[in-house]
């Protein structure tokens, strides 16, 4: 930072040293931001999204799990097998029949031993799914930062301004002492005294005005952080040592550059998915059944039987679609690429904008300087020459007014430019 803004930073903070009113509770930019992140409704989802993926993966895994099934039937035939047609009669010897009426319950375990790694990829495309999911929530919380700052500085302008207010009444004050002195002795006008407190009560209006403002302020503030905030909260001033420097050409690292990325993984995840249509699906399965007839269907009675083995699934049918689909998610890949380039686009416009208006208040605060130290002389020559007789009381508060305007321009300019400062901060993601 360079030495102009170092020294009209601290000048700044200095101004608001103390606190505002009475004993006061501080509170800085940066806690403000905290609480807001902590108060926002949305930042309980961050738990919800994270138990869900972990149900998901879960489930996933439990393909992997011995399956279980049962099933039974009774039926029956209008014909079965006649050995007699099919042999013939031999003397002395009973053909065995099968019932028509047949009878069967059946269980049977399988477990998958082999998927191709398709439930490795869905493993995978579920942990990228929620931490996008998760990523996309901070980008939306991180979005808080610029309305509390808006908030934040507002309160600050009004806290310098009520302070310059304090110190113009405080000198029309000593002026009227003057005046009502002279006006004892002979030497002025009522009319000049009745003048001059009129200015006061303008000023004394223009603080009500400033209180209620704060006040208006103060109470969106802390809707957002959901702390309450009152008169006797003090916002203190970001200086130097909170982190306040130029950013125009700094990295960015704002989240959504972070959901970006997470995106374009996701679409990575489900094009390497793609790889798993070119595998069968392998499982190993137990059968156990009763009923009639068995697989010895000669005896043709009620009994039990196993089978065991091994079968496997290859559908070759996704074969056809896969370019197709993988084209598509290269599509995506290459749209969420574009939204990216897009978004730092306009990052690097608003930076741009941003530091545009740093180097202007930073030109204005030099003019201000310049102005006051002018404005400061005719006013001290003014109220030489009020004493005096030279010029009437009129004249003499437009020096004064001329004054406080330009105290109030260069208060204005400050804040505006450190509130620009954190701007910057906030469109780089560089806190």
């Amino acid at each position: 930072m360079g030495f102009k803004k170092m020294k009209y930073l601290l000048l700044l903070s200095l101004f608001f040293g103390e606190p505002y009113r009475g004993s006061s509770q501080q509170l800085t930019l940066e806690e403000c931001h905290q609480l807001a992140r902590a108060n926002y409704p949305s930042v309980k989802k961050l738990e919800l999204i994270s138990k869900s993926v972990e149900y998901d993966i879960q489930n996933a895994g439990k393909r992997f799990f011995p399956q279980v099934s049962f099933s039974g039937q009774a039926t029956y035939q209008s014909q079965t097998i006649n050995f007699s047609e099919v042999m013939g009669s031999l003397p002395g010897i009973a053909m065995p029949s099968v019932s028509k009426d047949q009878y069967r319950v059946q269980g049977e375990i399988s477990q998958l031993v082999y998927d191709g790694g398709n439930t490795g990829y869905q493993k995978e495309l579920i942990r990228s799914n929620g931490a996008l999911q998760e990523q996309s929530l901070e980008a939306g919380i991180y979005a808080l930062n610029s309305r509390v700052n808006t908030l934040f500085f507002s309160v600050l302008l009004i806290d310098a301004q009520l302070k310059q207010n304090e110190i113009s009444r405080k000198n029309l004050s000593e002026q009227i002492q003057k005046t009502e002195a002279s006006l004892a002795n002979g030497n002025a006008f009522r009319s000049s005294l009745n003048e001059l407190k009129a200015e006061v009560l303008n000023m004394e209006m223009a603080a009500t005005d400033y209180r209620f403002n704060r006040s208006a302020y103060l109470k969106m503030l802390s809707l957002m952080i959901g702390k309450e905030l009152g008169e006797t909260h003090q916002l203190m001033v970001p200086v130097t040592g909170h982190g306040v420097s130029e950013l125009s050409g700094a990295d960015i690292n704002r989240p959504e550059l972070r959901t970006f990325d997470l995106q374009r993984k996701v679409y990575d995840v489900q094009i390497r998915q793609l790889r798993a249509d070119y595998f069968p699906q392998v499982s190993a399965f137990f059968q156990g059944a009763y009923g009639r007839p068995t697989i010895n269907i000669i005896e043709n009675r009620f009994g039990p039987w196993y089978v065991a083995g091994m079968r496997f699934n290859w559908t070759l049918g996704n074969l056809y679609t896969r370019s197709n689909r993988k084209s598509l998610l290269l599509t995506g890949q290459n749209s969420v690429e574009a939204d990216r380039e897009t978004f730092l686009f306009n990052v690097r416009l608003d930076l741009s904008r941003e530091d545009e208006q740093v180097k202007k208040y930073n030109g204005l605060i030099d003019q201000d300087n310049q102005a006051i130290g002018l404005r400061d002389s005719v006013a001290r020559s003014a109220e030489a020459q009020l004493a005096n007789g030279v010029i009437t009381t009129h004249e003499y508060l437009q020096k004064v007014n001329a004054l406080n305007l330009a105290l109030q321009n260069k208060i204005l300019h400050e804040v505006l430019l450190l509130q620009a400062m954190y701007n910057q901060k906030f469109i780089s993601g560089n806190p």
